[in-house]
């Protein structure tokens, strides 16, 4: 977020946009624990439309997996071994930009 005055007393916020490997680094995040769909798409504030997306690509890449109870028929989110090594790096990435 950055505060703009210019100059009138006014002043403006601008919020930058996630770009995708924050909202990958999100959805990751959110899945360290057994982790419903719908609960990842509310507070990863995405579509479902997109949550598909993300969630078909990090599937893909083996940095999320996916699971069944056996109990209920509902499919559970999981982050992978590979999915925390990328959260690292993120992270890491991050502290070197602040």
């Amino acid at each position: 977020m950055m505060v703009n005055d210019s100059g009138t007393g006014l002043k403006y916020v601008y919020l930058a946009r996630r770009n995708d490997i924050d909202i990958i680094a999100n959805i990751l995040t959110e899945a360290k624990e057994d982790t419903l769909k719908t609960h990842i798409m509310y507070r990863c504030n995405l579509s479902y439309r997109q949550l598909e997306i993300y969630l078909s690509l990090l599937l893909e890449m083996e940095l999320l997996e996916r699971q069944s109870n056996e109990e209920s028929s509902k499919q559970y989110f999981k982050i992978t071994s590979k999915g925390s090594k990328f959260i690292n790096a993120y992270k890491n990435l991050k502290a070197l930009m602040s």
